[in-house]
């Protein structure tokens, strides 16, 4: 370790640990897990994990327009949801929304029926989703979870940006819809045939293109 490393890890062990940890926080592109933070800031795992909610406690007491929430397994600054309209009207400022009401649809069989196969998912909302399911892989929200042992179709779950985009901790905390869901393998067997085969680098179809028109 040069000189100039010992100096470095010196100074960042003798800031003072909430303002340090905010100062990280609000350059942090994904959740950041308190073992990461306290690796960073030189401190112990305990003094980083009560800092962070006495910062969480304290934004809220003051009635701040962020808040500090632990999501997916870390830490991270979001906009409280009383705001969500000033928000909402600053970043899109007329645009469309970014997910189509297909892609919502398509994005919440995956989550409640997780693993599901592509066949599944088309057979829940009665239409091809090649298109959609192609915006949620490249957006990150789903990844491949394997194959079906039955018949050797990749299967599809949500990861864990759909958990930070959605605030949740984890997928106990999705709320009880999934018992409204109707069961796919009564009808699956109808829609296998002449259902192609997904690609998830093929170019759109016409019909697929329309469904998906604006990304995430």
């Amino acid at each position: 370790m040069t000189t100039d490393d010992d100096g470095r890890e010196s100074a960042v062990a003798g800031l003072d640990l909430r303002p340090a940890l905010e100062a990280v926080l609000m350059v942090v592109d994904e959740p950041a897990t308190e073992e990461h933070l306290a690796k960073v800031l030189q401190r112990p795992r305990r003094a980083v994990a009560d800092a962070l909610r006495e910062l969480a406690d304290e934004y809220t007491v003051q009635r701040r327009g962020f808040e500090l929430r632990l999501v997916a397994g870390g830490w991270r600054f979001y906009t409280r949801p009383e705001y969500a309209e000033a928000v909402e009207g600053f970043v899109l400022d007329g645009q469309h929304a970014r997910l189509t009401q297909a892609a919502l649809e398509t994005l919440a069989v995956v989550a409640y029926r997780q693993p599901v196969s592509r066949s599944r998912v088309s057979a829940v909302r009665g239409v091809n989703c090649d298109g959609v399911m192609r915006t949620l892989l490249q957006r990150g929200l789903v990844e491949e979870a394997g194959a079906e042992p039955e018949t050797g179709a990749i299967l599809y779950r949500t990861t864990n940006y759909f958990l930070e985009r959605m605030g949740l901790r984890g997928l106990d905390e999705l709320p009880e819809l999934a018992p409204f869901l109707p069961e796919a393998d009564a009808i699956e067997a109808e829609t296998l045939e002449g259902v192609p085969s997904f690609d998830p680098d093929a170019p759109d179809t016409p019909e697929t293109h329309a469904d998906d028109k604006t990304d995430f």
